[in-house]
């Protein structure tokens, strides 16, 4: 495929910085379908959505790889900055940039959201009936997560206490303190490490997946914004547009995946991919299911 670095601004004025692939032997005398794909939460789209991208992009359609906003090379300060606003603003911005490509059908784009995308590209969907077909990979819901975690139910008392440790934040960086960050992988591991912490150490601080411009990072009150961000709570408006949500069948995180299957409408499907982990999907060639994707966009982005 050919590949450019490009750049445009998103709603809120925050410049975005995208790699686009576009298939060499594109028949260019008609507007080809295109796929926007978005990052892991903490991630830079020279990892996991650059990797997807390239791949689709060798199987016919037009891709776009962008850095989120306050991540990566994209704009916005102070960097790593979690903004559920900005986060599903990004989507949207992509797709206004692909609708302005000649080679692009602007009625022929979809979306794939990866780990934190996931969430993020549906909640864009929701609102942005230009988005034609969604899939999401390792699903990651990062409002849940900001709330609750993994646990099955909101454990009031805790997020109060949470909240309160954020507004405590806020007053010490008012007063001149340093900024705190919460590191999304840990920089070591130990005897004492979980097998969450394990395997996302793998991946982003490791050569696997390492890159200087994913520190996985974000501030610690930008929180308080992702509290409050609920990904599935209109995932009905996306229909009559399909979703498709893809999981390993051992990945921590397939509980949100499958709870979105519950919420969302037809037509949707929840794809199970077999001996597989949350991060596995990141890279690990051999059990991404790509024919699965590329059949979901031919026939949906037909």
């Amino acid at each position: 495929m050919n590949h450019e670095k490009v750049s445009f601004n998103n709603r809120l004025g925050i410049k975005l910085v995208a790699d686009l692939y576009v298939p060499k032997n594109l028949d260019r005398k008609k507007r080809a379908p295109a796929i926007v794909v978005g990052h892991p939460y903490g991630g830079v789209k020279e990892q996991t959505s650059g990797l997807y991208a390239q791949t689709m992009a060798e199987r016919g359609f037009i891709t776009l790889a962008f850095d989120a906003s306050y991540n990566g090379e994209s704009g916005g300060q102070p960097h790593f900055i979690a903004s559920p606003e900005a986060f599903v603003e990004d989507f949207s911005a992509a797709v206004d940039y692909l609708g302005t490509n000649p080679l692009v059908d602007r009625n022929r784009i979809g979306v794939i959201g990866v780990c934190g995308s996931g969430g993020f590209g549906l909640a864009a969907a929701e609102i942005d009936p230009r988005i034609k077909a969604v899939a999401t990979v390792s699903m990651y819901d990062i409002g849940q997560a900001s709330r609750q975690g993994l646990a099955e139910s909101l454990d009031k008392a805790g997020l109060r206490k949470n909240l309160e440790k954020i507004a405590a934040q806020r007053w010490a960086e008012v007063d001149g303190g340093q900024r705190a960050m919460v590191i999304g992988t840990p920089e070591v591991i130990t005897e004492h490490s979980s097998a969450i912490d394990r395997e996302f150490f793998d991946y982003y601080r490791t050569p696997r997946g390492h890159h200087p411009r994913s520190t996985t990072a974000m501030s610690l009150t930008s929180g308080a914004a992702m509290s409050l961000f609920w990904s599935f709570e209109h995932l009905d408006w996306i229909s009559p547009r399909p979703v498709l949500f893809i999981t390993g069948d051992q990945a921590h995180s397939r509980i949100f995946s499958e709870h979105a299957f519950k919420k969302a409408s037809e037509p949707k499907e929840l794809y199970i991919v077999p001996g597989a982990g949350h991060v596995d999907l990141y890279d690990r060639v051999k059990l991404i299911p790509w024919d699965k994707l590329t059949s979901f966009f031919n026939n949906h982005l037909a």
